[in-house]
């Protein structure tokens, strides 16, 4: 059974610590996406399978010249944007397509920023899952714990 999502928003409960970026590469970054960091310290693109996660992609928190209408709408290049991080919060993310998996199940960074299901021990987990999510055919929305 899904749990109910917060609507307009990204964040479900909690207060991430907030810092903001520049996107250097929009490609992906839709908030709720986890980032890295590009190749200037100040810029970010949306992070790659295994990548070591900066934080997360925000929303509530982006001015409104940079906001997009909605989650669902993708920033553009040259964006401001908050970059959520510090764990102790949960939020909307996005589980990658292919994927399959339960509450409480342990997620690493996919590629586009995604989400997939870690191997504890081996990868760098960023995330708990606090729903039961089947992403086998699409890319789905997942409530997720997140721990960086």
């Amino acid at each position: 059974m899904a749990l109910d999502h917060p609507t307009g928003r990204i964040i479900d409960q909690g207060t991430p610590l907030v810092d903001f970026y520049k996107i250097a590469t929009a490609a992906n970054c839709y908030p709720g996406r986890l980032v890295i960091k590009d190749t200037t310290d100040n810029q970010i693109q949306a992070c790659g399978a295994g990548g070591a996660a900066l934080g997360w992609l925000g929303y509530e928190d982006a001015n409104e010249n940079f906001r997009p209408d909605t989650v669902d709408t993708i920033y553009e290049a040259g964006d401001f944007v908050p970059v959520l991080f510090g764990g102790h919060f949960t939020l909307v993310g996005s589980l990658a397509a292919g994927e399959s998996v339960a509450a409480g199940a342990k997620l690493k960074a996919a590629a586009n920023g995604e989400l997939a299901a870690a191997t504890v021990g081996t990868d760098y987990v960023v995330a708990i899952a606090r729903e039961t999510v089947d992403a086998t055919s699409a890319a789905a929305d997942i409530l997720v714990s997140s721990l960086i």
